[in-house]
């Protein structure tokens, strides 16, 4: 007696008819595979818009400078800076380690205005600072229109804007006669800033030079923060020394703070959005993973009858398994593929819309792929073993 050959299932064989499924029902097999495409959309857009957005954080720092100090009391009085030693501005610039320093003066009493007519009460949350002629140069900030304060134009009524203070006042270009009134005078505006981002102080004060601040404005000759540029490789060891320098008889009335370390800050902020994010992604991957089981194994149930059919006819129990597993695993990595595009397309265009640069970490789309076909696998699984486990008579008498 001759026995029955071995049954075959060649793989040029397996595609066709593991796509059974989802060629007869495609609404169905379209939501699996939505559910799987929103989880990894979801991982890929957090990446990506993650890494645009500290890309562009690291940029601005590169652009800025990280070895930016400023040295101010640790005493302030109310919201207003108290005063450092008269000597501050000039034992700072001699500390070694530094390569530029500018010192300048808060003028408490005094506010600004666009016309003499205006009552007094009326601040506008603007500040006057006296100012030495290297605080542009220190600071590395640039000027929108007209030119900043010198040796010469120091010692008169003239006044450089920041970015906020022209704002507020209604200036946004020079005409040549632009003037504002200022501790019961008229000063004219010589100059107007673009944006300081390291030093906001700055963008909402008007900047006058020392020698009419000390002959006009009441100034005593004492600076209330002095701004910094060190050799970048020895920022810390310079931070270290200069609150001995700036006020040797109490050094611990000082206070000296990097302003990069804001920016820095939004990094370890985005690292923690990004986990969050992630971890919503990963749910929702989940739930796109339960999807994909739960149209398997309704798949088996309706099947029955083609399982039974294809066992009676000599399929074997791996044949069987590996065709619902293969459809599951399909299911995942379309939802995987369709879910990177998704996430990429999110990903340029909010970067566009802020302005950064696009970036989607290969990372991110390996990944997603990977963990698209995992739980496409994983979900298969149970309903495949189930099949595979099918008696013949019993699944074409259920049939």
């Amino acid at each position: 007696m001759m026995s029955s050959p071995l049954s075959r299932l060649r793989l040029a064989d397996l595609l066709p008819v593991a796509t059974i499924g989802l060629r007869t029902r495609p609404g169905r097999a379209a939501l699996s595979v939505l559910g799987v495409a929103i989880g990894i959309a979801a991982m890929v857009a957090v990446l990506g818009v993650t890494r645009s957005s500290q890309a562009e954080v690291l940029a601005r720092l590169d652009r800025l400078g990280t070895n930016l100090l400023t040295v101010a009391s640790a005493e302030p009085h109310g919201g207003d800076e108290t005063r450092l030693p008269d000597s501050a501005g000039a034992s700072v610039a001699r500390t070694e380690g530094v390569l530029a320093a500018s010192a300048t003066a808060q003028l408490n009493d005094l506010a600004v205005y666009r016309s003499d007519l205006i009552p007094t009460a009326h601040r506008g949350g603007l500040d006057v600072r006296a100012t030495d002629p290297a605080l542009l140069a220190t600071l590395d900030a640039d000027l929108l229109h007209g030119v900043f304060l010198d040796e010469s134009t120091a010692n008169y009524p003239v006044v450089v804007l920041g970015h906020q203070a022209a704002t507020v006042l209604g200036i946004a270009t020079l005409t040549g006669d632009d003037r504002i009134w200022l501790g019961g005078r008229w000063f004219v505006v010589v100059g107007l800033l673009d944006r300081v981002e390291l030093a906001p102080e700055i963008d909402r004060a008007a900047l006058v030079g020392f020698g009419v601040a000390a002959s006009d404005l009441g100034w005593t000759g004492h600076p209330s923060r002095v701004y910094v540029r060190t050799d970048t490789t020895r920022t810390a060891e310079v931070a270290g020394m200069l609150p001995r320098s700036a006020n040797p008889q109490a050094p611990s009335r000082v206070t000296v703070s990097r302003p990069s370390d804001v920016l820095s800050a939004r990094l370890a902020v985005a690292d923690a959005t990004t986990s969050l994010f992630l971890g919503l992604g990963a749910v929702a991957l989940l739930v796109g993973g339960i999807g994909i089981a739960n149209v398997m194994v309704i798949s088996v149930l309706e099947r029955r009858g083609e399982v039974g059919l294809r066992r009676a006819l000599g399929a074997a129990r791996r044949h069987v398994a590996a065709q619902f597993v293969v459809e599951s695993v399909l299911l995942g990595a379309v939802g995987g593929g369709t879910g990177v595009l998704l996430g990429a397309a999110v990903t340029v265009a909010l970067a566009q819309n802020r302005g950064w640069q696009p970036i989607i970490p290969p990372v991110a789309a390996g990944l997603g792929l990977a963990a698209a076909l995992l739980v496409g696998t994983v979900a298969g699984l149970y309903p495949a073993l189930r099949a595979a486990r099918m008696a013949p008579t019993e699944a074409l008498r259920t049939a």
